[in-house]
């Protein structure tokens, strides 16, 4: 079958909403069995639960050398018992190596058809994922599914149009004419675009598929073959994928090996090894700064990171305290701010944040958002499923440890009982307002419900202080709120300059934690929180390489 033609209507429209920028959506997030089919939630579930205590053996990968797995559900605190194939270092590079060069040579229609079919194959695996995202990362139900599901599909294709568009900007082929007076010359000139050869993905524990497609489907559209490496205690979501992937190679005729899930544990990690590896060309990665910097100073590697950050809001003046305070309580309660987006750093003038009531010191603004959050916490139909759980035990340990934080607890963190899962491992947001001379205290990423309120001399110095964090320690994402214009564009003005973007006066039912697909850059690449950018044109066109072949016409 030929998928390019079958999916070519996709691929035109996706390539049109990377220009457009607007809205654009592939796969529906919503979970409506009238979409994706009324047994679909519960077939999913069931196939999850199929899977646990067993081998994974869905991999086109035969002759492990073991098998393993370490992954433990934060809902139960029970581990998954599933084990994986693992293999060396030595024949992850020998069977992609093996399998590049026949990929390389495909044509661009011919991977990009394959990929986009893989992704319609993940489709309709969307809800086994999002049962197995939940039970790896401790996402709710909802996020699991739109997050590891529809969203991360769209940020793949966005990946696969991106590359396409890149591959096909150029011809394959011209006569070059160059009139000389009496004579012209003339020359056939072709260029190719030559993959940089095998590229590791290394996948991160809180959001295993999100994280890891556009690394994986940059890297396969542009003529790469991938490893693609988890995190030990994230990997079912991945493998799904991986599986599907390797499926359609294979009926297309392409070694599976083109695409590799590299298992190991947290005692014995590959990840040095693979990445160190000289055949290795190209490296994606998302997790701590220590480890992207690590990774960014290999020689010889063209490396994507995505790293710890300090995310900011500023708050000058709003129209409504209430609905601010509601949507930022959203912010800091989804996923338990386990999120890469999640605000941390809340700055508030001494003289208080202006109001059509008055002012609001940062006293009574943090008793606003404390009402917020534990309202929403003790709400048992919201609550349980906008926090889900905590995906490792050392976050628990920071969240307490914050408690210690010099400063005025405004809200303590406390657990709350999930009804659906009572052995659910969870910790709400704790609030603690400090003075803006503690650099020390919150300069720095608190990963997890942490969050700082930050008494600043006035906006000016909350501006300064912002920019300073994203400029030095690096920024996602960034919050403002003011009903000032000229307040507005300094703002803006100050956080481009830290190359940080920044979501103004968001009161409904957007929040500052999320991007959109085909429309909001991931990352800018522009400050110490990463220097890659999903999906701008860079993200594909640093996975190949413009080579150029000329001779004379034949007479």
């Amino acid at each position: 079958m030929d998928f390019f033609e079958k999916h070519k209507a996709t691929l035109d429209r996706a390539v049109t909403a990377l220009h457009s920028r607007v809205f654009f959506a592939n796969f529906p997030e919503h979970p409506a069995p009238a979409v994706y089919g009324e047994t679909a939630d519960a077939d999913g579930q069931q196939k999850f639960k199929d899977m646990l205590g067993k081998k994974f053996e869905s991999l086109q990968q035969p002759n492990p050398a073991g098998w393993s797995g370490q992954e433990e559900s934060p809902y139960l605190q029970q581990p998954l018992g599933i084990s994986y194939p693992t293999f060396t270092v030595s024949a992850l590079i020998d069977e992609a190596q093996k399998a590049f060069h026949t990929w390389r040579k495909a044509s661009i229609e011919t991977r990009t058809g394959i990929l986009l079919e893989s992704l319609e194959r993940v489709k309709a695996r969307f809800f086994e994922i999002a049962y197995a995202t939940m039970h790896t990362t401790g996402q709710g139900y909802m996020m699991a599914f739109q997050a590891s599901g529809p969203h991360a599909a769209d940020r793949a294709l966005e990946a696969i149009a991106a590359g396409y568009e890149e591959l096909d900007r150029f011809p394959a082929s011209v006569l070059w004419d160059k009139p000389m007076g009496k004579f012209n010359v003339q020359l056939n000139k072709e260029w190719r675009a030559v993959p940089k050869g095998i590229s590791v993905v290394i996948g991160c524990s809180t959001f295993p598929t999100w994280n890891s497609v556009t690394g994986i489907y940059g890297s396969l559209v542009t003529g790469n073959a991938v490893i693609v490496k988890p995190h030990p205690g994230a990997i079912l979501p991945i493998a799904i994928i991986v599986a599907e992937i390797q499926r359609v190679l294979q009926e297309q005729g392409y070694a599976p090996a083109t695409c590799q899930l590299a298992v190991d544990t947290v005692e014995a990690t590959i990840t040095k090894e693979l990445a160190e590896h000289p055949a290795v060309k190209l490296i994606d990665f998302t997790g701590n700064g220590i480890f992207g910097s690590y990774l960014e100073s290999l020689p010889g590697k063209t490396v994507f990171t995505e790293k710890t950050g300090v995310n900011s809001v500023i708050l000058d003046s709003v129209e409504d305290a209430d609905k601010v305070a509601a949507n930022l309580a959203f912010s800091l309660c989804l996923y338990s701010g386990q999120m890469c987006t999640a605000p941390q750093n809340f700055y508030i003038p001494a003289g208080g944040i202006k109001t059509p009531a008055g002012t609001l010191s940062v006293e009574d603004f943090g008793k606003k958002l404390a009402e917020q959050i534990n309202g929403l916490v003790d709400n048992p139909k919201a609550g349980p499923f906008v926090l889900g759980a905590i995906q490792n035990k050392k976050t628990c340990e920071r969240v307490a440890d914050a408690a210690k934080i010099p400063g005025q607890v405004l809200l303590a963190s406390r657990v709350f009982e999930n009804p659906q899962f009572k052995q659910a491992r969870v910790a709400t947001p704790v609030l603690i307002a400090v003075d803006a001379a503690q650099k020390d205290v919150f300069g720095k990423e608190l990963f997890g419900p942490i969050a700082l309120l930050i008494k600043t001399k006035d906006t000016d110095a909350s501006i300064a202080l912002a920019q300073e964090m994203a400029q030095h320690h690096g920024a996602i994402s960034c919050g403002a709120y003011t009903t000032d214009p000229a307040v507005k564009e300094k703002i803006a003005d100050a956080m481009s300059l830290a190359a940080t973007p920044v979501s103004f006066n968001l009161t409904g039912g957007i929040y500052m934690n999320q991007n959109a697909a085909f429309s909001d850059f991931h990352v800018t690449g522009g400050n110490p929180a990463g220097n890659a950018s999903f999906t701008n044109p860079e993200y594909v066109t640093r996975r190949f390489t413009w080579v150029g072949h000329r001779e004379p016409v034949s007479k």
